[in-house]
């Protein structure tokens, strides 16, 4: 134990470790907006020079290092630069990165206000900024978890205590054997997170009341059934293909008057709240019961960072309840009731961060922006022969070729380009390639080039065709 801790104490004392660490890093910094949007299989495959039996004894953290520097880094998806357009990935701000740096070091357990006052000063503060921002009500509480994955299950499981404790039933002491049976309402175009989540609460699948959906990707009002206080009514801000949101003040108003919970899946469309253009989408939305959002999609924060919100306080901590004779809970915010985990990460720190950064003017201008870079990039994929599926409401663009092989294969030669990374989806039936902005590093130049690239990627399809 002496040897190995006199190391570390030296590594703490003469900091060379973190210069060395603070160079790689802007190394990379540096290089991220020319280097490989995805990594090439030789830098993968080099991963495997990580792969070793579990040493036996320690090494100098140097070595640790330049391991990561020389296999690691080249191995990585350059989402933080402006030409990665696959999953729904924001970028970072660079002042929550920094604020990230300094607070690692703080190594803050955010569960308790005793473990962490400052977390739990900050969440409180980014609770009341994100109630402003999305006009919710005041009586509105928040949960700072992992992502939106995290937060639907925190808010599904406060409305399957809260409905089931309506009718009599508590769920916490009495289980789900034998409980009355709720009524799972949600679209066909739900995010597969919802479907995952229903599953893992003991809703089952087979459970879930499938409404339609429209040509855009919106649940078809006619079609929800008739609502009551065993029903949870599952709405969606921001469809992962089209960007499409649902019609939230009917559907809101309904359940209002029902009794029935309403939850909002919004893990990067809640943001257009925040936008004075777009603010139009979520018209409504404050009538729902709980919402989801992510910080690390639109608003740029760094990984991890999810958001639930509830208005019904007593449900979702006692549906995430901490016992134990251990735990000292204090008179003022603890964490952890909020969340289901016992220990979590201070994760509240950066959102603060990039938040106050931003201010309310700057998350309108970046969120707004997203929506014109997406609109700008339809319009040029369009002018250079491309087909557009969806409506561009938000920042989500749908592409197709001429027919269905052409188009994944053109999906395939740009994602093998590297000048910029797109995934795939489906819609009605067809493949089509799926455009996410919502990085700040993502410019009109960074739009020129990928278009450039999608119009290689077929022109080299039709050689191929033709030179088979």
């Amino acid at each position: 134990m002496k040897k190995i801790q006199e190391t570390m104490f030296k590594d703490m004392q003469d900091k060379s470790i973190f210069e060395q660490a603070r160079a790689y890093a802007f190394e990379y910094a540096d290089q991220v907006d020319t280097m490989r949007v995805y990594p090439t299989e030789e830098s993968i495959q080099n991963l495997s020079a990580l792969q070793e039996n579990m040493p036996t004894e320690s090494c100098d953290a140097e070595h640790v290092l330049n391991l990561l520097q020389k296999y690691a880094a080249p191995a990585t998806v350059a989402q933080t630069a402006g030409r990665y357009f696959g999953f729904v990935n924001g970028g970072v701000i660079p002042a929550a990165v920094a604020a990230k740096w300094m607070t690692d070091m703080w190594d803050q357990c955010g569960g308790l206000y005793l473990t962490s006052p400052v977390n739990a000063v900050l969440e409180s503060i980014c609770e009341q900024w994100l109630k402003e921002l999305f006009g919710l009500p005041e009586d509105t509480v928040a949960g700072f978890v992992t992502g939106t994955s995290m937060a639907n299950l925190c808010a599904l499981a406060a409305a399957r205590y809260r409905l089931l404790k309506n009718v009599g039933w508590d769920v916490n002491a009495q289980g789900l054997n034998g409980a009355p049976q709720l009524k799972l309402i949600a679209h066909e175009h739900t995010h597969a997170s919802i479907v995952k989540t229903l599953a893992m609460l003991g809703f089952g699948k087979e459970n879930i009341h499938w409404v339609p959906s429209d040509e855009a990707g919106r649940i078809q009002v006619d079609a929800v059934p008739e609502l009551d206080q065993q029903s949870v009514l599952i709405l969606q801000a921001g469809n992962v293909n089209s960007g499409a949101f649902d019609p939230f003040t009917e559907l809101c108003e309904r359940a209002e008057s029902a009794g029935a919970w309403v939850h909002v899946d919004g893990a990067f469309g809640l943001w257009a709240g925040a936008s004075e253009e777009l603010k139009y989408l979520t018209e409504g939305i404050h009538k729902a019961t709980s919402w989801a959002v992510d910080g690390h999609k639109t608003l740029n924060t760094p990984y991890d960072c999810g958001i639930v919100l509830c208005r019904d306080h007593k449900a979702m901590i006692t549906a995430l309840q901490a016992h134990g004779d251990y735990l000292i809970y204090s008179d003022k915010r603890d964490p952890l009731l909020y969340t289901p985990e016992m220990s979590k990460r201070a994760r509240a720190i950066e959102l603060w961060a990039t938040m106050k950064f931003l201010g309310r003017r700057g998350i309108d201008d970046m969120v707004t922006g997203f929506h014109a870079l997406s609109k700008y990039i339809a319009q040029q994929l369009k002018k250079a022969g491309f087909r557009i599926l969806n409506d561009v409401v938000f920042n989500q663009v749908l592409v197709a070729c001429d027919d269905a092989e052409q188009t994944q294969k053109t999906l395939q030669y740009i994602q093998q380009s590297g000048t910029c990374w797109c995934g795939g989806s489906n819609w009605h039936g067809e493949p089509v390639i799926r455009i996410s902005i919502c990085s700040w590093a993502t410019t009109a130049d960074d739009v020129d080039q990928t278009v450039e690239a999608f119009i290689r990627a077929r022109t080299q399809f039709k050689y191929d065709q033709t030179h088979e």
